[in-house]
């Protein structure tokens, strides 16, 4: 299985300002390539693809000198960052949702070289970074990569550059266990356990409103183009990342410590997308990351050797868990009671009870 080691650049300016012109260069092919297809297809009703643009790469490095700085293999890369968005564009019209066609990258809107071959214009040598062109990089080695490195990402984000290894590694089987849960994501408590255990919701979007709004009127009074707007667009950017950090570190936390437990977890499967429209809940929901989580928690369901299963939703919270019967309840109603058999309970424990007799079933 493939994993991902994330590490801190600290470039030099020299450094620095290499990096971002092989960005810079990175994003204009991205945006040619783009305009090819485009205009191939409006003239010509012809569709070309990632080997027929391809084929033109070695030309256009002779022609252009900043294309023949950027690794051949990154280069390749970039065009098959652009084929990946135009299956997804085919796929989607195919399915009949919003299409969604691929966009120009403007600047500012292109962050990460990829070297998809280790050891191809990328390597760790003498405890730095070598990135062709830019020499070796120091680098903050927390840990060592583990497994065989495949591929090496250099990205520019808000607050400095990150290499990111895709290591192949072997799974670290956790030891069988028999415990089994459900589990409910809510927004009042962001996971709730068929065993009544509760996870807190963070949100971590909510707290950070007031200054995210100081930070927004900042970049609202510069003016445009200025060095000060730069300064504070950059501020409000660091300040979303470091929201973004801590949304992921609580989803770490619980996944972890759910996959430790259980040797099987149900969940609900949730179109979180569909949520969405609920404009009344959909800043709520979005800071939950409730995608975000699930995704972590198969990941490393997968990586310890334990089960999750996904479950209908449908019902979870007003079907009685003691009997079966329906019971409506506004979303406003904490508490589960049936008249019928007599249970009383969390209604959020209520519907994991539920997610999990699914989840067995």
């Amino acid at each position: 299985m493939l994993k991902a080691f994330q590490y801190r650049l600290y470039p030099t300016k020299a450094q620095e300002m290499t990096l971002t012109e092989m960005l810079e260069t990175c994003r204009h092919l991205y945006n040619r390539s783009l305009a090819e297809r485009r205009d191939a297809y409006q003239n010509e009703g012809k569709s070309l693809n990632y080997y027929d643009q391809a084929n033109t790469l070695k030309e256009q490095r002779r022609r252009n000198s900043y294309l023949a700085k950027v690794n051949f293999s990154a280069t390749q890369d970039v065009l098959r960052r652009l084929d990946k968005a135009f299956q997804a564009f085919f796929r989607r019209v195919k399915a009949g949702e919003k299409p969604g066609y691929p966009r120009f990258k403007g600047k500012g809107r292109y962050h990460s070289i990829t070297f998809p071959s280790y050891g191809d214009g990328c390597g760790l040598k003498d405890g730095r970074l070598y990135i062709q062109n830019a020499g070796k990089l120091r680098i903050k080695l927390h840990r060592s990569p583990e497994g065989k490195i495949k591929t090496v990402t250099v990205r520019k984000l808000a607050d400095g550059w990150y290499a990111s290894f895709s290591c192949e590694v072997e799974p670290v089987v956790l030891p069988p266990s028999d415990n089994v849960c459900g589990v409910d994501l809510g927004l009042e408590s962001f996971a709730i356990t068929s065993d009544g255990e509760f996870f807190p919701a963070s949100k971590h979007l909510r707290k950070a409103e007031r200054n995210l709004k100081r930070l927004q009127r900042q970049v609202s009074r510069r003016r445009k183009g200025s060095n000060r707007r730069k300064k504070a667009v950059q501020q409000l950017a660091k300040a979303h990342l470091h929201i973004a950090s801590r949304r992921k570190d609580t989803a770490h936390k619980v996944a972890r410590s759910l996959v430790d437990r259980y040797g099987l977890i149900a969940v609900e499967d949730l179109k979180v997308g569909n949520m969405l429209k609920n404009h009344r809940l959909a800043g709520c929901i979005s800071d939950a990351g409730w995608d975000l989580f699930l995704n972590i928690l198969k990941a490393k369901a997968v990586e310890a050797g334990r089960q999750v299963v996904r479950v209908d939703p449908r019902n979870t919270s007003q079907a009685c868990s003691g009997c079966g019967c329906v019971v409506k309840k506004s979303l406003s109603q904490r508490w589960h009671r049936c008249l019928k058999c007599g249970t009383s309970l969390h209604r959020d424990v209520n519907a994991a009870i539920n997610i999990l007799r699914r989840g067995i079933a």
